[in-house]
C-alpha cells in the first residue's frame, strides 16, 4: 500500500516544512487538493504555490483537481511540476480533450469519481489512465467519514483492470485511518490519501507505518 499524505491536512504556514517532514516519516506521494471554490465550495492553492514547493521533496506531487474547467490548466499543472494529474469525471471540460492535454505533458493521467458517480464513467478511459481516484467522501474538505459502500466501486473497477490486462492503479480518498484503511487494502485499493491521520498524528512517521502495517 502506497501511502500519500494529503496536504490540505498540513499546517498552511509551514508548507514546505510539513512537505519535508512527510517526506522524511516515508510518505509515498504527495497528495495536493486544488479547489476552486465553484467546483467545490472550498478554496485552497493553485499551480504557483505548486511550483515553489516542487523542490521541497523528490516525492511524485499528485495534484488532484477538483475544479470546474480543468483543461484550461493543465500546462499550468504541468509547468508546477505534477507527476500525476486526476481531474473529475463531473466537471464541465470535455474528458477526452483534458486527457490528451495531460498525455502531451508527459504527465500520468487519472481521473476521479465523487460518491454518486458510478465506477462505469471511467470505463471508456481506463487503457489511458495511469490511476482512478474514487473519493471515500465528497470533496471539498478534510476531516469527513470514510464511505464504506464506496469500496464496492473498487472492487468493481479493480476486477475490470485485471480483466483487460491493465496496470492501471487505484487510489482513494478520504476518512482513511487506522479503523478504515484495511477495509480499503482488502478491496484492492493502491493508494491511500491521508490527511488527519498523519498531520493530526504527535509521530508522523509512525503513523503512516502503522497505516502499512494494518494493510496486513
Amino acid at each position: 500500500m502506497l501511502i500519500a499524505p494529503s496536504l490540505l491536512s498540513c499546517d498552511f504556514s509551514r508548507f514546505r516544512d510539513e512537505i519535508i517532514r512527510v517526506d522524511e516519516a516515508g510518505a509515498d506521494i504527495m497528495h495536493l487538493d486544488v479547489m476552486d471554490g465553484h467546483f467545490v465550495p472550498n478554496l485552497t492553492f493553485g499551480a504557483p504555490v505548486i511550483k515553489k514547493l516542487r523542490d521541497a521533496t523528490e516525492k511524485p506531487f499528485d495534484a488532484h483537481l477538483m475544479i470546474s474547467e480543468p483543461h484550461r490548466y493543465i500546462n499550468d499543472f504541468a509547468d508546477a511540476g505534477a507527476d500525476i494529474i486526476s481531474f473529475h469525471t463531473e466537471c464541465n471540460s470535455d474528458i477526452d480533450a483534458t486527457l490528451r492535454l495531460i498525455e502531451a505533458r508527459g504527465v500520468k493521467p487519472a481521473l476521479a469519481i465523487k460518491p454518486n458517480t458510478p465506477a462505469d464513467a471511467v470505463l471508456p478511459y481506463l487503457e489511458r489512465l495511469y490511476m482512478v481516484l474514487v473519493m471515500t467522501v465528497e470533496p471539498g474538505f478534510g476531516g469527513q467519514s470514510f464511505m464504506p459502500d464506496m469500496m464496492e466501486k473498487v472492487i468493481c473497477l479493480k476486477k475490470e483492470i485485471r480483466s483487460r490486462g491493465l496496470d492501471t492503479l487505484i487510489e482513494v480518498d478520504g476518512g482513511i485511518a487506522k479503523n478504515t484503511i484495511a477495509t480499503a487494502a482488502a478491496a484492492g485499493v493502491d493508494i491511500c490519501v491521508a490527511g488527519t491521520a498523519v498531520f493530526g498524528a504527535p509521530d508522523a512517521k509512525a503513523a503512516i507505518d502503522e497505516l502499512r502495517a494494518l494493510c496486513g
